[in-house]
């Protein structure tokens, strides 16, 4: 293997003015500053100077009579850039060749070149299929979930640059794609205020706020407005002059207070038409919290979970144009709404609104990645549940999610409709890394952690999977109580059967036929004649074909031998019709 040549100064200035001009760098003008400097005194010969000290005077514009010891601002700055530049690496420059990185312990970056292996007529990263670049670059995915593994994709050509002195451009402005898109709720994140009125304060507010933009992001259900809006607001704006302003429906608005080494943050939700408080917040930051890096992410993503989640603030009640215009509304909001009620529900009526809806839709909105993956699941419905089924449901199905992901890989709803429809077409290994890399894109999307906790456990690993969805349903309290009902299957496959009663119990599914199902399976074990005998009745009268190919479903599922075992011996003793070919080498 050939040694990599490191790359040279024109090499490394291109790479910045790629950097520096990418949409998914998207960080306020002092990061750029902040790169830059330390880019160019380095290419300069003068790394040496690359202090914390220098950075603090030169870049942030801090008295040069400072104590450095006590004024945090370089630390807390670098870490947000090195967590910039991993974003970058992770979705725009994934396949650049050369790498600006800024190690850990220091400010001095270092340039160097991907281990390429870039022959004449090799394809490159972004022409294979898309199940197939796990992505391993998201430092937050990984404190957050230590069992994700992946593996880095790492081959392109570097685009030509005009290799002139790179001076900072403005942040990139979103441009239009070319395709109509449906109108989403939106939210306008104001800059939060610093009410200690303390230098540190400003940082801490003004990182916050960073860090809030780049959370609720990843939630494509939701238009997030831009750092270029928030930072053009007036401090004293009031959530309905800046809704009628740019016809935000919420604004998202807080504070924070710094004192005694204590850290207090509070948030709220705001109706951009009446300026009604929707939601409120307070989070604590005790003194032992050394990296104010964690901090940040942690309440950031607390309260972007809380706001902007399936299930959560903003998507928990009707919105009024639905309530307004009726079942048959071409806006994308009712439809997402509807959406979220049925996953609660998961009945046939709601089924079939649900679906007239999202097909209309798509019709409308052919570009509207987040549409076609919700239609996947309705799709995929029909052949798991038989909701309204109807010919070809499961092609249907997977069409509708590798649409979505075509028009938008990083879309996490439709990588989460991929991986439940891969799943159910008996690709479970092919399932399992698109739920992983997934959960790399938004690891506070609770909707997604407990359908991919769901895969995990149904392909055998229970204990796991268990532990996904409980952590989903403590980040969200109100989420679907399918996923209760599939804690309860969990319990009950691992043993734990009053667990696994309690939770059966708990779960408000009594439409759903597999409730019912794994309802009479527990409460066989348990002994208690009544009620399986009730659960087995309900269920037979929903599914009266189910046992005609009890292996066919399960093997759809893709239980392992041990699991269908299981489940074979617990359908017997519930007193289900197994047929007699399946119950070999069960007992």
């Amino acid at each position: 293997m050939h040694a990599v040549p490191e790359p040279n100064e024109n090499e490394v200035r291109a790479q910045l003015k790629l950097i520096l001009s990418s949409a998914e760098f998207n960080v306020p003008d002092r990061l750029r500053k902040f790169l830059l400097y330390v880019v160019n005194e380095t290419l300069a010969g003068r790394s040496e100077r690359i202090k914390a000290y220098s950075i603090a005077v030169e870049v942030f514009g801090r008295d040069a009579n400072l104590d450095i010891q006590s004024d945090p601002v370089v630390r807390i700055e670098a870490g947000r850039l090195r967590r910039a530049l991993e974003r970058y690496y992770f979705l725009a420059g994934n396949s650049d060749l050369v790498l600006i990185e800024i190690p850990k312990g220091g400010y001095v970056p270092r340039f160097h070149q991907r281990a390429a292996r870039i022959e004449h007529g090799e394809l490159s990263p972004r022409s294979e299929p898309l199940r197939k670049r796990i992505f391993s670059l998201l430092v937050d995915a990984w404190r957050s979930h230590p069992w994700l593994t992946a593996s880095v994709a790492a081959t392109a050509v570097i685009a030509a640059f005009s290799l002139l002195p790179v001076e900072a451009p403005s942040p990139p402005s979103a441009s239009a794609t070319g395709a109509a898109q449906p109108e989403r709720p939106s939210l306008i994140v104001k800059p939060f205020v610093n009410l200690s009125r303390t230098p540190d304060g400003d940082f801490y507010a003004a990182g916050l706020g960073d860090e809030l933009l780049m959370q609720l992001a990843r939630f494509k259900e939701l238009t997030v407005f831009g750092q270029e809006t928030s930072g053009a607001l007036p401090s004293d704006a009031s959530a309905a002059e800046i809704g009628q302003r740019f016809g935000s429906r919420y604004v998202l608005e807080g504070g924070v207070r710094l004192s005694e080494g204590k850290l207090r943050v509070t948030s709220r939700l705001l109706d951009g038409e009446t300026s009604a408080i929707v939601w409120s917040g307070v989070y604590d930051i005790g003194p032992q919290i050394n990296d104010i890096i964690d901090m940040q992410m942690t309440i950031a993503a607390k309260v972007a979970t809380t706001v902007a989640q399936p299930y959560g603030i903003i998507f928990s009640a009707p919105p009024r144009a639905m309530r307004a215009r009726g079942a048959h509304s071409l806006e994308a909001y009712p439809c997402t709404f509807r959406f979220y009620r049925y996953r609660s529900e998961l009945n046939q009526s709601a089924h079939a609104v649900t679906r007239g809806c999202l097909e209309q839709v798509t019709v409308h909105y052919p570009e509207y990645a987040t549409g076609w993956a919700m239609l996947a699941y309705l799709y995929l419905d029909e052949d798991r549940f038989q909701l309204n089924s109807r010919p070809g449901s499961l092609k249907r199905a997977r069409a509708a999610a590798e649409r979505a992901v075509r028009i938008d890989p990083e879309d996490v709803r439709a990588l989460q409709a991929l991986m439940t429809v891969l799943y159910f077409s008996k690709e479970p290994g092919e399932a399992l890394k698109v739920g992983a890399q997934a959960l790399a894109l938004n690891p506070n999307d609770t909707e997604l952690l407990g359908e991919f906790g769901s895969r995990v456990a149904q392909a055998g690993d229970w204990a796991r999977g268990a532990a996904m969805l409980k952590e989903a349903m403590a980040k969200n309290p109100g989420h679907s109580d399918y996923y209760i009902g599939l804690l309860a299957l969990a319990a009950y496959m691992q043993g734990d059967d009053s667990r696994a009663a309690d939770l059966i119990r708990r779960a408000n599914l009594r439409q759903f036929s597999i409730y019912q199902f794994v309802a009479a399976l527990i409460f066989a074990r348990l002994g208690l004649e009544a009620e399986t005998a009730q659960w087995r009745a309900e269920f037979l009268k929903l599914r009266p074909g189910f046992f005609d190919d009890f292996d066919g479903e399960l093997d759809k599922r893709n239980f392992n031998p041990r699991d269908r075992a299981i489940l074979i011996r617990g359908a017997l003793q519930a007193g289900f019709p197994v047929q007699p070919r399946l119950t070999a080498g069960t007992e």
